[in-house]
């Protein structure tokens, strides 16, 4: 089903701003916003994502990391 809604100039001048792209509607732009308020609803993060984190900071500063460079160059595409 579909609706519409009305909207201030303004609120449409800031949803504007945050389409990925010049196509993508408003619907998807709402939807995405939705999506990413529920998200930050969850709950805390769970202790697998924060033993990945850690691990992944503990690789950053062991030197543990590619440039950007180096992983292009090792696939081939430069």
């Amino acid at each position: 089903m579909v609706t519409s809604i009305q909207v201030e100039k303004e609120t449409k001048k800031r949803l504007d701003k945050l389409k990925n792209y010049p196509s993508e509607t408003y619907n998807e732009v709402l939807a995405r916003m939705i999506y990413i308020v529920s998200q930050e609803d969850e709950e805390d993060l769970s202790p697998q994502t924060i033993k990945n984190i850690e691990q992944g900071l503990a690789d950053i500063k062991a030197g543990r990391v590619y440039t950007s460079e180096q992983v292009k160059k090792k696939l081939g595409l430069k």
